[in-house]
C-alpha cells in the first residue's frame, strides 16, 4: 500500500512539474513575440522618421540624389522585411544608408545648425537608444526560451508540444554592432 501511494505521489509530482515547465515554455514564447512586437514598433516609429530628416537634408543637398535614393531604398526594404533575418539585413542596409546621409549633412555647417534638423536628429538618436535597449530585451527572452527548450527535462515537453527556439537578433558585421552616430 505505501510503495502504491509513492508511486502515485511520483506520478503526481512528475504531472504538476510537467504542466509548470508547459506553463513557462508559453511564457517564454509570449515574451519573445512581445518583445520582438516592440522592436517592430521601435523600428517602425525610425523609418517613420527617416523621410523627415532626408527631406531637410534634401533641402540643403539638392545634388546628393543617390544618396537619398539610398535612403529612400533601404527604409522601403526594411519596412518590406518579415522575418528576423529579413528584418536583420534591411536593418543593417539602412544603418549603412543613414551614415552615407551623415556624410553628406556634414558638408552643409547651415543644415547642422537647422532646428528642425536638430530635433529630428535628437528624436532619432533616443530612438536609436530605444532598439538597442529592445534589442537587448528580446535576446535575453530568447536565450531564456532557447535554454528551457534545449535543456533536459523541459526538452522533452518542448518537443512534445513542438516548442521551438527562436531566433536572436543580431548584425553580422561586428563594426555594425554600434548604434549608428547619426550626429550631423
Amino acid at each position: 500500500m505505501m510503495i502504491i501511494l509513492i508511486i502515485l505521489a511520483a506520478i503526481a509530482i512528475f504531472f504538476f512539474y510537467g504542466i509548470s515547465i508547459y506553463n513557462r515554455l508559453v511564457k517564454l514564447r509570449t515574451m519573445v513575440q512581445e518583445a520582438w512586437s516592440s522592436i517592430d514598433v521601435m523600428l517602425k516609429k525610425r523609418h517613420d522618421l527617416i523621410p523627415n530628416l532626408v527631406e531637410t537634408v534634401k533641402g540643403y543637398a539638392t545634388h546628393e540624389r543617390e544618396t537619398f535614393d539610398s535612403v529612400t531604398r533601404a527604409r522601403a526594404a526594411a519596412m518590406g522585411a518579415n522575418t528576423i533575418q529579413e528584418k536583420e539585413a534591411a536593418e543593417k542596409n539602412l544603418n549603412q544608408a543613414m551614415m552615407n546621409l551623415n556624410a553628406v549633412a556634414e558638408q552643409y555647417p547651415d543644415l547642422k545648425a537647422n532646428t528642425n534638423f536638430l530635433q529630428l536628429q535628437a528624436e532619432l538618436s533616443t530612438l536609436e537608444g530605444d532598439i538597442e535597449k529592445s534589442r537587448r530585451y528580446y535576446n535575453g527572452t530568447v536565450r531564456e526560451n532557447n535554454i528551457l527548450v534545449d535543456t533536459f527535462p523541459s526538452n522533452i515537453i518542448a518537443n512534445m508540444y513542438k516548442f521551438t527556439k527562436s531566433a536572436f537578433f543580431e548584425l553580422d558585421n561586428i563594426a555594425e554592432r554600434v548604434v549608428p552616430n547619426v550626429q550631423f
